[in-house]
């Protein structure tokens, strides 16, 4: 989800570039709902990997959209081998992607992928190295109709990794200090139906649930959430997709980061985005999905006083 998010800095990007272009896209099915959102999106082609599978399902999916459109340009974001093999099947007559181990040998220009940049700007770079000129300005960016309701505070603890998840007791201990401190907040707490058990675990341990509207488990669509999320004063949420999709509806955002490297893969935009890092531990910060202490101490140990600061700093952008 935050990969698809951060790619629209490239799509806006190519856009500028051609201003005239049709630019259709292939997405993984789940995550095709965010297209709708994402205004320069002409057709979309929805890929299954349990329906084409392997690099056999790969052809066959090109060779599939070959007899419908024969493109101009194929950009190849991922830097999969898979997906150069299917840029292949296309028989696009230029096909653009980053230079790794033998997958260039199915594009037509490759170029070699920046390191130690954001990924927005990884994506960005693909279009500079073909074209020779530097993009400007950057920016991702979804679709916002929703009006934001006065200090409704979206939470969003968890992920897919269990190094970025917030832990159960630290997710209560902030949430009750949030109920404390905010007193005119309302609070809506979000999640998958995967993840519906570790936000019950968290609610369990919550003082005054009445305040609190678990919406964990019954936002089934990405669209739901989508439209959730628009509807905040302020999100506060871990490293993961629903922390790109607020900052990309321009919802302020407050992001506390365990393993992962915020310069790499934060949410891009910065005008409404804070991020709070513990900083005190040598390993930090790492990108494993599982923390070699159990449970992640370089998130267990941020200081609840310091994320309502920043939540507080954040809900007077909407005032």
């Amino acid at each position: 989800m935050g990969d698809v998010v951060m790619s629209t800095g490239f799509i806006r990007a190519l856009k500028i570039k051609y201003p005239s272009s049709e630019i259709d896209v292939i997405i993984k099915k789940g995550l095709d709902p965010i297209i709708d959102f994402i205004p320069e999106i002409n057709r979309r082609y929805i890929f299954s990997k349990e329906e084409w599978k392997g690099l056999p399902g790969a052809y066959r999916f090109g060779r599939r959209i070959k007899q419908e459109t024969r493109y101009d340009l194929f950009f190849c974001l991922p830097d999969s081998f898979s997906s150069a093999f299917m840029a292949w099947a296309t028989g696009a007559k230029q096909r653009i992607g980053f230079r790794k181990e033998l997958r260039s040998i199915f594009l037509t220009r490759s170029f070699r992928k920046p390191s130690s940049l954001h990924r927005v700007n990884e994506y960005i770079s693909l279009l500079e190295q073909l074209t020779n000129e530097r993009i400007i300005p950057r920016s991702v960016f979804l679709k916002n109709n929703y009006i934001s309701i006065p200090h409704r505070i979206i939470i969003n603890f968890n992920s897919e990794a269990e190094s970025r998840r917030m832990p159960v007791t630290k997710a209560a201990s902030i949430l009750n200090t949030l109920i404390n401190e905010i007193p005119n907040a309302e609070f809506v707490s979000v999640g998958s139906i995967k993840e519906k058990e570790h936000v019950d675990a968290i609610l369990k341990l919550v003082t005054d649930t009445a305040r609190v509207n678990n919406k964990a488990g019954q936002t089934t669509s990405l669209s739901g959430l989508v439209k959730l999320i628009g509807s905040a004063s302020v999100m506060l949420t871990t490293d993961s997709g629903p922390a790109h999709i607020a900052n990309a509806l321009g919802v302020p955002t407050l992001v506390t980061f365990g393993a992962g490297n915020e310069n790499n893969t934060a949410p891009y935009n910065k005008k409404c985005l804070t991020v709070l890092r513990l900083g005190q531990l040598p390993c930090e910060p790492c990108v494993k999905n599982f923390c070699k202490f159990g449970s992640p101490k370089c998130l267990e140990l941020l200081e609840e006083n310091k994320i309502v600061y920043a939540i507080k700093n954040l809900l007077t952008l909407n005032d």
